[in-house]
């Protein structure tokens, strides 16, 4: 274990869930009073529930791809962990500061199948507040990217291929199971965007 750690030290870094965790647990348990984001976008998108499946997918999409950066390459696994970290700290601000939910989940008692029992589940046990941005879009941007920009997927086009397959169906499964609004999505772009720059494109050793 001690050789693993001297070895792997980047990993450091995976402490953060010591900090996103209560606060967000906390975020969950205490905001009563939100603003609602809606557009009328939202209303024109059906409910499907199959989309669950990616849905799920994310988060074996996005420890998967810690635990490759991690054992491939310290400065890559750096990277990642930057970008999605400061990220999803700036997501706990603005939930703090601006705290926001949903009312665009329907009532789904007649569907008769295994993923809308799951999606049922999935809404008793997680509330619709903490929305914006969707941690669930930027997270899967800021996975991809990092996978992208790997040196060891380079010329991979294949896996690359079903990297990006993958992250646009988890990114749409958001909205198809009406767990965020368009506008969520939006701001998890945005902020993905924001981070792209900060991480990868300055240079920050050479300022």
């Amino acid at each position: 274990m001690k050789n693993f750690f001297i070895k792997y030290k980047h990993c450091w870094t995976l402490l953060y869930v010591f900090i996103y965790m209560p606060w967000f647990v906390f975020l969950e348990g205490h905001v009563k009073h939100y603003t609602i984001i809606h557009c009328s976008l939202d209303d024109k998108i059906p409910f499907c529930e199959y989309f669950v499946i990616p849905y799920f997918l994310w988060f074996l999409f996005v420890a998967l791809t810690m635990t490759y950066l991690l054992f491939y390459s310290g400065d890559e696994f750096y990277k990642a962990s930057a970008f999605l970290f400061i990220g999803m700290t700036v997501f706990l601000i603005i939930s703090t500061v601006f705290p926001n939910g949903l009312n665009l989940r329907t009532d789904i008692s007649g569907r008769d199948n295994i993923c809308a029992r799951i999606v049922s589940n999935l809404y008793k046990t997680d509330t619709s507040t903490n929305v914006f941005p969707s941690v669930h879009v930027f997270n899967t941007l800021g996975c991809m990217i990092a996978l992208f920009k790997s040196k060891g997927l380079k010329g991979h086009n294949i896996i690359k291929t079903f990297i990006f397959i993958l992250s646009v169906s988890i990114i749409l499964s958001t909205v198809f199971l009406k767990q965020h609004s368009v506008i969520d999505v939006i701001g998890g772009f945005v902020l993905a965007i924001i981070m792209y720059v900060l991480v990868y494109v300055i240079k920050w050793r050479k300022k």
